[in-house]
C-alpha cells in the first residue's frame, strides 16, 4: 500500500474535520451572497449599496454551492467504497430528508401564517406536498425556496454514482466514470448545443466540480498519481469556464453595480477551491482537529436550508430599527441557533437511530452458550470460572 493509501486507511472513512470547516465556509459564502447581494426584496433596497465594503466578496459567495459540489464529490465517493446500493440510499435519505422536511414546513408556515411577502413562491398546498419529495422539478413544480435547486443537482449526482455502487468502486472504474462524464460535459459546454436530456443527466454546468472532488478523494486513497492530477486539472478548466458563465449570467440579470464581481476574482476563487481540496487530499490540513469543527459541519446543511426563511422573517422586522450591519448579524446568529436546534432535535437522533440499527444488524444475534461437555466433571467446570 502506498504512503497515501496508508494515510487514508489510518484516517478511515469517518468525518474529516477540514472538510467540515470547508462545508461551513461554503454555507457562509452562500448566506453572504443572499444576504448582502441577492435579497433586494428582503431589504427593500439593493444590498450591495447597503454593504459596499464586502460587495465583491459577497458576490463571489454565489460560488459557494460549487464548493459544496466539490466536497460532495470527495465525500460521496469516499462513502460508497465497499457499500451496497441499499446502504448508500439509506445513508443519503437520512442525511437529506429530516431537515429538508422541516424546511418545507417552515417555509409553508412562513408564508401561510405570517404577513411575509419577500421571496414568496406563491405555492398551493399540493405544490408544497410535491416539494416534500425533493423531486418537484421532475414534476415541473416550483421550488418552495430558492436553495432547493442544488438538492436536485445532488440527487442526480447520487443517481449517476450509483453506477459505481452497483459495479463496485475501484480506481480503474472511477477513472472511466470520471473520464466519460468530463468528456460529455466538455463536449456539451464547448459546442453550446442545449439539450434537455443532456442537461438533466450530464449536468455540464456542475459536472467538473463533482469530478474534481472525486479526483482529490482518489489521491487521498491511492496517492497523488499523475492521472489524477490530469483529471483534476481538466475538471478545473471546465469549472472556471462554468463559473465565469454563471456569474456573468447573474451580472447580465441585475447589473454590475448590484453584482460587482470581476473576472479575475472568479478565476481566483475557483483556483482557491481546487487548491484547498488538494491540500485536503495531501493531508496538509490534517492539523485541523478542533472538535467544534464537527459541529460546524453538522449545522451546515440546516444553515443552508433555513437562512432564507430567517432573512425573510427577521430583516424586515429589524431593518427600520437597527443599522444594516447589526440587523444582518442578528439574522445570522438566529439562523445558526435555529439550525443547531434542528440538528440536535431532528437530524442527530435519526442518524444515531439508523446507525444503531445498522450496528445491531451487522453484529447479528448474541451467540448462544454451548452446552457443557458431559465428559468434563462439574467440579472442574466450576473451578475454571474466575
Amino acid at each position: 500500500m502506498t504512503g497515501a493509501g496508508s494515510r487514508e486507511a489510518a484516517r478511515g472513512s469517518g468525518r474529516l474535520a477540514e472538510l467540515d470547516l470547508l462545508r461551513f465556509v461554503a454555507a457562509l459564502a452562500v448566506l453572504a451572497f443572499h444576504y448582502f447581494i441577492a435579497f433586494r426584496s428582503v431589504w427593500g433596497e439593493t444590498p450591495a449599496e447597503l454593504f459596499p465594503a464586502i460587495s465583491t466578496v459577497s458576490g463571489l459567495g454565489i460560488l459557494g454551492v460549487e464548493l459544496f459540489f466539490m466536497i460532495s464529490g470527495f465525500v460521496i465517493l469516499m462513502s460508497i467504497w465497499g457499500r451496497g446500493l441499499g446502504a448508500f440510499a439509506l445513508s443519503r435519505f437520512v442525511r437529506l430528508y429530516p431537515a429538508y422536511w422541516i424546511s418545507v414546513g417552515v417555509t409553508a408556515a412562513l408564508y401561510g401564517l405570517t404577513a411575509a411577502k419577500a421571496l414568496d413562491p406563491k405555492l398551493e398546498a399540493g405544490e408544497y406536498l410535491a416539494n416534500l419529495t425533493m423531486l418537484q422539478r421532475l414534476f415541473e413544480v416550483q421550488d418552495a425556496t430558492g436553495v432547493y435547486w442544488s438538492l436536485w443537482v445532488e440527487l442526480r449526482f447520487y443517481l449517476l454514482i450509483s453506477v459505481l455502487v452497483v459495479f463496485g468502486a475501484t480506481l480503474g472504474r472511477c477513472l472511466v466514470f470520471m473520464g466519460v462524464w468530463l468528456a460529455a460535459a466538455g463536449l456539451s459546454a464547448f459546442t453550446g448545443v442545449e439539450n434537455h436530456w443532456v442537461d438533466l443527466i450530464v449536468m455540464p454546468k456542475y459536472a467538473a466540480y463533482f469530478v474534481g472532488g472525486m479526483s482529490f478523494y482518489l489521491m487521498t486513497r491511492y496517492g497523488p498519481r499523475l492521472v489524477l492530477w490530469c483529471t483534476a486539472g481538466i475538471s478545473g478548466g471546465l469549472a472556471v469556464d462554468a463559473a465565469l458563465n454563471r456569474v456573468h449570467g447573474r451580472i447580465d440579470l441585475v447589473g454590475y453595480a448590484a453584482m460587482p464581481v470581476p473576472d479575475w476574482a472568479i478565476v481566483a476563487t475557483v483556483v482557491a477551491f481546487y487548491a484547498l481540496m488538494a491540500m485536503v487530499a495531501l493531508g496538509w490540513l490534517g492539523w485541523l482537529r478542533w472538535r467544534g469543527l464537527v459541529v460546524l459541519g453538522a449545522i451546515t446543511y440546516p444553515v443552508y436550508l433555513f437562512h432564507t426563511a430567517g432573512a425573510v422573517l427577521i430583516v424586515p422586522a429589524l431593518h427600520d430599527t437597527l443599522p444594516p450591519w447589526l440587523t444582518a448579524l442578528v439574522t445570522v446568529l438566529a439562523t445558526m441557533a435555529f439550525s443547531y436546534a434542528v440538528y440536535r432535535v431532528a437530524e442527530r437522533p435519526v442518524q444515531e437511530f439508523v446507525k444503531a440499527r445498522r450496528r445491531r444488524r451487522t453484529a447479528g444475534p448474541l451467540p448462544v452458550p454451548a452446552e457443557p461437555s458431559p465428559e468434563v466433571p462439574p467440579l472442574d467446570r466450576k473451578a475454571s470460572v474466575p
